[in-house]
């Protein structure tokens, strides 16, 4: 379905995409219960989205919410300034976001700077009184102290609540200033899953920030969606003549505003760029390359291939393809020999856990198993060449136990007692130190760009040994301490029991 610029409030993943965060199985079942590409259904059927029988646990021990998401995405625009329209608490992110922004910066070789971050700060008398005054004041405050190039309003589950009108503040303010003044509706309560907020921020930023109707374009600029990676994908593009805009972690608003001019739009995972790139295809005509992510030869060269059809560099890729190749396939068997025989066991986002599977493969490593923490049964283009989990059963065969959830450590002992795994790789470290104490290393993936492409297949191969290699002090931290739940839950079989027996209660 298209995506509505229309409106300000952007449409939750379950609505749009059929969005769920609960199932148990093999992941063929799933492909075949959600894909488009399997189902024989594509952009023209009509169908907003695949529904799939979802597991609803009855309580929750932690999660993130998508005030988080627009709070590293938006905040992390660098000559912007993000207002968090909420009581205090919800600015605790600000801290890690900060640190995790400064190291990012200096990764890339930016100047390190810290986030312009500014919270309403809402009391009990504002959520009687309402809290449009404070947001007033606060975006004044934002313009005095930082002359930002655009200032961004995250909502909150308090003013979605009290029901401020934030897009009434935000246009009077965008007269009077002369910049983008950009409501996100982000509200905690409003979706299940986090993602739904990197599509809040994607929504107000095609709104209110990508120029329109551009009087150039850019043919060898390629808009790459990211978070903090390291730079990665300047050099691969380089090698087609192509360069980079990264967006929209530690991007410039100017940087923002210039994705209408691009030749191309990819992204390192499905999950955080499937909106914004079908955004821009649709409103602005930059075709979002459609192909497998760049992970493993399968996927690095179809997509590859895909941008140099794209932009009419055909030749330059297939001569790039061809050096790469030779290029990692000795030290590959190298490290396919160090490692026959070990098992892994992947704990990320969906899409980007589809891709570090099949290198884990490709380096010769069993995965009998992975959690991700949602799944999306379509992407916004709803093409079949972005169809992940296909493209991972087609090229690197079966996971048997495929669990979908939102990283619940109840089910977190279950899950890996049931394959147990010699390490796992993580990209949300809250789950890594119950693995820790059952004696299993973790490779937390802080760069979310380690593992990407040609080169990306030795960077995660030598990570897994070096993890190996602390394999006994895991052991030892598992030999010494005590888990808290009751044994009676220690032997159960079956993560999400409570949620088929909640289910079957409801039946009654």
């Amino acid at each position: 379905m298209p995506i509505n610029l229309k409106t300000a409030t952007v449409e939750s993943r379950e609505q749009r995409l059929g969005t769920i965060i609960g199932w148990d199985g093999k992941a063929s079942d799933l492909s075949k219960e959600s894909a488009y590409a399997r189902g024989g259904c594509d952009a023209k059927c009509g169908q907003k989205a695949r529904r799939i029988c979802e597991l609803r646990g009855p309580f929750t021990q932690g999660s993130v919410c998508s005030e988080q998401m627009v709070e590293c995405q938006a905040g992390n625009v660098r000559d912007a300034v993000l207002i968090q329209h909420s009581p205090i608490g919800c600015g605790t992110g600000q801290v890690i976001y900060n640190s995790i922004f400064r190291n990012g910066l200096a990764i890339r070789g930016l100047p390190v700077q810290n986030l312009h971050l500014i919270s309403t700060n809402l009391l009990e008398k504002d959520m009687v009184f309402g809290g449009v005054a404070k947001l007033e004041q606060s975006i004044r405050d934002a313009w005095k102290r930082h002359s930002p190039k655009a200032i961004f309003i995250a909502t909150s589950c308090a003013t979605g609540v009290i029901g401020d009108d934030v897009e009434s503040v935000a246009t009077q303010l965008e007269e009077e200033l002369g910049i983008p003044v950009i409501p996100l509706h982000c509200e905690g309560f409003k979706s299940k899953h986090w993602s739904t907020g990197f599509d809040a921020t994607q929504h107000g930023i095609l709104r209110q920030i990508v120029r329109k109707n551009p009087e150039k374009k850019q043919d060898d600029l390629v808009n790459v969606i990211n978070l903090w990676g390291s730079d990665v994908f300047t050099p691969m593009l380089a090698e087609l003549g192509l360069r980079v805009n990264y967006v929209v972690d530690m991007a410039t608003v100017e940087e923002l505003a210039q994705m209408s001019e691009a030749a191309a739009t990819v992204g390192f995972c499905y999950t955080l760029s499937s909106y914004l790139a079908a955004g821009l295809e649709q409103e602005f005509g930059v075709p979002e390359v459609k192909a497998p992510m760049p992970y493993g030869f399968a996927g690095t060269d179809a997509w590859l291939r895909e941008i140099a059809r794209v932009t009419n560099r055909e030749g330059k890729a297939e001569d790039y393809i061809a050096r790469e190749h030779e290029r990692v396939k000795p030290r590959l068997q190298e490290l396919r020999e160090l490692l026959k025989g070990k098992r892994g066991y992947v704990s990320t986002g969906s899409a980007y856990a589809h891709g570090l599977i099949g290198v884990l493969r490709e380096l010769g490593v069993d995965v009998d198993g992975s959690l991700v923490f949602h799944h999306d049964p379509v992407y916004d283009s709803q093409d079949p060449r972005e169809d992940s989990l296909a493209h991972l059963i087609d090229n690197y065969g079966e996971v048997e136990n495929f669990t979908v959830g939102n990283r619940q450590q109840y089910q977190f002992f279950a899950l890996l007692q049931r394959v147990k795994p010699d390490f796992i790789i993580i990209r949300h470290n809250g789950l890594a130190p119950l693995a820790a104490k059952l004696g299993i290393p973790a490779i937390p993936l802080g760069d979310e760009h380690h593992a990407v492409g040609y080169q990306g297949m030795l960077n995660l191969g030598e990570s897994i040994l070096d993890v190996l290699a602390h394999k006994k002090y895991h052991q030892d931290i598992a030999a010494h301490v005590r888990l808290p739940y009751k044994k009676s839950w220690l032997k159960q079989k079956d993560p999400f029991v409570l949620a088929r027996r909640a289910a079957a209660g409801s039946e009654k």
